[in-house]
């Protein structure tokens, strides 16, 4: 299939499911809609050439709805704590709700108003404490250690930035920034999204061609690798600072 093929089939049809382009009429929903699997599979993460935590990730649609879920697991430790996060957004990319836990504590955020409310639950406190961000409920969630998030952030910018031309992608010249809510930091931030080109990188023993976005913020850069060539799929992250290399099994 050819690139403008995918690209039109890709960013239309998948990056829709994923980050919400289109808003579907409730009288032409079917009763019932059947799941839509956007992607599904999971991530290593690797500190200095060592596997240390393993994230298990779905994207699916159901009635206009997409729904993120990760789970986060310490290699080598079975007893340790398990992270799992759940992302549910509308057809035209508004948050829905998040919500984290680890089993010791739990977070969920919604919005209300002109605002985004975080709801925090701790063992020691029965009341969940409560924290308001003026923030629009478009607003990208980033939280820490799930890179999946990550993936619908790279989607979000290559359908809203950039286009099919004369065969190649073509985005806006610079970067673009992004409102992002980091829930377990209990803060927002400014991130900037910019593709740097095609790049033949090695994963797991084995040459891709894959495209290089850079994300960066005031204290953090990385560089994101996705597929054109599978639905824009991510592939490889790598946190240069932290020696930390992120791979898709």
């Amino acid at each position: 299939m050819t690139l403008i093929a995918y690209l039109r089939w890709g960013m239309v049809a998948v990056l829709a499911c994923a980050v919400g382009t289109y808003a579907r009429d409730k009288k032409d929903t079917p009763k019932a809609a059947s799941t839509q699997v956007v992607d599904t599979g999971s991530f290593g993460v690797f500190v200095r050439g060592q596997r240390v935590v393993t994230e298990t990730f779905s994207v699916q649609q159901e009635n206009g709805i997409s729904t993120v879920r990760s789970r986060l697991q310490e290699s080598g430790n079975p007893t340790a704590a398990v992270q799992k996060s759940e992302l549910q957004m509308t057809g035209s990319g508004e948050l829905v709700r998040y919500e984290w836990g680890d089993g010791s504590g739990s977070l969920v955020v919604t919005p209300k108003d002109e605002f985004l409310l975080e709801k925090i639950t701790t063992a020691s406190s029965p009341k969940p404490a409560e924290q308001p961000f003026l923030m629009p409920n478009t607003s990208e969630i980033l939280d820490n250690n799930f890179f999946v998030h990550r993936e619908v952030l790279a989607w979000r910018y290559l359908q809203t930035n950039c286009h099919p031309e004369s065969g190649n992608l073509k985005c806006q010249q610079g970067a673009v920034e992004f409102g992002v809510l980091v829930p377990q930091d209990r803060t927002s931030l400014r991130v900037r999204m910019e593709l740097v080109g095609r790049e033949r990188v090695t994963i797991r023993g084995a040459e891709r061609d894959l495209l290089r976005l850079n994300l960066k913020g005031e204290a953090f850069s990385w560089a994101l690798w996705v597929d054109d060539k599978d639905q824009f799929k991510l592939m490889r992250v790598v946190i240069a600072d932290d020696n930390t290399e992120v791979v898709r099994d």
